[in-house]
């Protein structure tokens, strides 16, 4: 029997919060780490079956102490994240293989600092992989891109046809892990994330809509964002609107 597991990747230092006691992963709102806001979804989530967390090394027994103390049950192993975030979701994904008994495992690979995704994001995620064998969420484009050209023109795609990437970013776990270790034998570590490495490896890429608040908190608007749709939230479960 396929399982699910999600690859949580925590190892970035938070140079755009410009926060100088902790990485932006573990700022707390209510008292309680953003990365502790994200876990919850994929700890809560019936279809989620086990969780790695790939961390800076130095703050991994603080993780392991918020895990405690929130009660978050399934991470299976917490791994130090490598000198990319390419090196860290590989460390989280050869950690996820260890636990791997089917050749149907799945893999949802999301950011520590993305915790405004829903439970139906991570239900289509692991519904589009069974069906298509890989998906990526995206949300609509709201503004018009531009796209330099090799011959220094420019090109717009029509806003209609635009999507922008975010996460989870969801795989074959077997699928996910070769192409990671072909592009480490080649020294490449640059890849800006999971869909960029398979779609240059020729991999399709199957796709959900997800939430627009799904956003990434690596700005200090960003977390002022994040602590306004924490109130939302909350208002909702308290108030019904």
């Amino acid at each position: 029997m396929a399982n699910n597991f999600a690859v949580i990747f925590a190892g970035g230092s938070g140079s755009r919060m410009h926060t100088k006691s902790r990485p932006k992963q573990f700022l707390e709102y209510n008292g309680k780490p953003i990365i502790i806001y994200t876990l919850e979804l994929f700890d809560n989530h019936p279809m989620i079956d086990g969780i790695v967390v790939a961390c800076i090394k130095d703050w991994i027994p603080f993780l392991e102490k918020m895990l405690r103390k929130f009660e978050i049950s399934k991470v299976l192993r917490i791994v130090s994240g490598g000198e990319t975030g390419q090196d860290s979701i590989y460390n989280g994904l050869a950690a996820v293989k260890h636990f791997s008994e089917s050749d149907d495992d799945v893999v949802l690979i999301h950011d520590g600092v993305r915790p405004l995704i829903t439970e139906q994001t991570i239900t289509d995620n692991i519904n589009k992989v069974n069906e298509e064998g890989s998906c990526i969420t995206c949300i609509p484009a709201t503004e018009t891109f531009i796209v330099n050209q090799p011959d220094g023109g420019l090109e717009i795609p029509t806003r209609a046809n635009s999507l922008i990437a975010r996460a989870p970013q969801s795989f074959r776990l077997n699928d996910i892990l070769s192409i990671h270790e072909k592009a480490r034998s080649e020294k490449r570590h640059d890849f800006i994330d999971s869909c960029s490495m398979m779609h240059h490896y020729g991999y399709k890429l199957g796709k959900v809509i997800g939430p627009m608040e799904n956003i990434k908190i690596t700005t200090p608007t960003d977390f002022f964002v994040f602590k306004a749709m924490v109130e939302v939230h909350e208002n909702q479960q308290i108030f019904g609107f």
